[in-house]
């Protein structure tokens, strides 16, 4: 009897340990390295474009409510004209809490509401929260689409490093940017744009990944986050992970699902 009771506890021992085996799941498959890094990327890229935006809205008049409204330079002899945006070479911080220095330097063929304007924007020692900012963002007006909004193709290849060094990250984007709300008045802060389209990218550890937004990024000039839509992050032979940034809330953070398992993440 007792030999029975111990040979099937054995058994049942056995099966255990070989359930565990088969159940081991990797790791890895949990990391969601590559949907932070390129969150962190796309929200570095499209804070620029923003900054862009609100140089241009003001021809470069100084906010001093703002301790980081930088100095703003124009040249329109030239073609195509430039803008020069000058944070300074030492960190300031601006209103929404972003830490910036650096110059972002700006070509343009016509006036950004204008079909057919292509605007490009590459940094110079540029840093976002102590992150440095590389490469160029490409902006072509489109003019029109089927709804009466103005939309924009954008297509960005960068990189994203950390202050110190410790880590890079690249980042190559295709979108279209639509301008849903805010086109018919001269405030920013009513300005909101839908984000479509695919990219690419390395994360950190050099792991290659693709991107699909698969539910609209919402972009309002009145906050300095991405607040809401969802992309798909699928990094090479990993699992896709699910980036969703909510629905609506002003408040730097997002989702990031896979495997089953879902982490908060607050962009910093």
């Amino acid at each position: 009897m007792h030999k029975h009771l111990f040979l099937a506890a054995a058994f049942a021992l056995l099966a255990l340990v070989s359930c565990r085996k088969e159940d081991k799941t990797d790791p890895t498959d949990f990391d969601y390295t590559s949907a932070s890094d390129n969150a962190r990327a796309e929200d570095a890229f499209t804070d620029m474009l923003r900054s862009v935006d609100d140089a241009a809205e003001a021809n470069g008049l100084r906010d001093a409510n703002d301790a980081c409204d930088p100095i703003v330079t124009f040249d329109t002899v030239a073609v195509p004209h430039t803008m020069t945006i000058d944070f300074g070479s030492v960190n300031c911080t601006a209103a929404n809490g972003r830490t910036r220095r650096g110059v972002i330097n700006v070509t343009f063929t016509g006036r950004y509401r204008d079909a057919g304007t292509v605007i490009t924007i590459t940094p110079q020692n540029y840093y976002v929260n102590d992150n440095r900012v590389e490469g160029t963002k490409t902006v072509t007006n489109m003019g029109l689409d089927n709804d009466g909004h103005p939309y924009f193709s954008v297509n960005v290849n960068g990189t994203l490093t950390a202050g110190d060094g410790s880590w890079t990250a690249t980042h190559q984007a295709q979108r279209t940017r639509t301008w849903t709300e805010g086109s018919g008045t001269a405030n920013l802060l009513d300005d909101v744009y839908l984000i479509t389209g695919s990219g690419t990218g390395v994360n950190r550890n050099g792991v290659a990944y693709t991107t699909t937004i698969t539910q609209a990024l919402r972009v309002a000039l009145g906050c300095p986050w991405i607040t809401a839509g969802t992309v798909e992050i699928t990094p090479q032979d990993r699992p896709t992970r699910t980036i969703n940034y909510g629905s609506g809330s002003c408040d730097g953070t997002f989702s990031v699902t896979v495997n089953g398992s879902t982490f908060t993440v607050t962009i910093g």
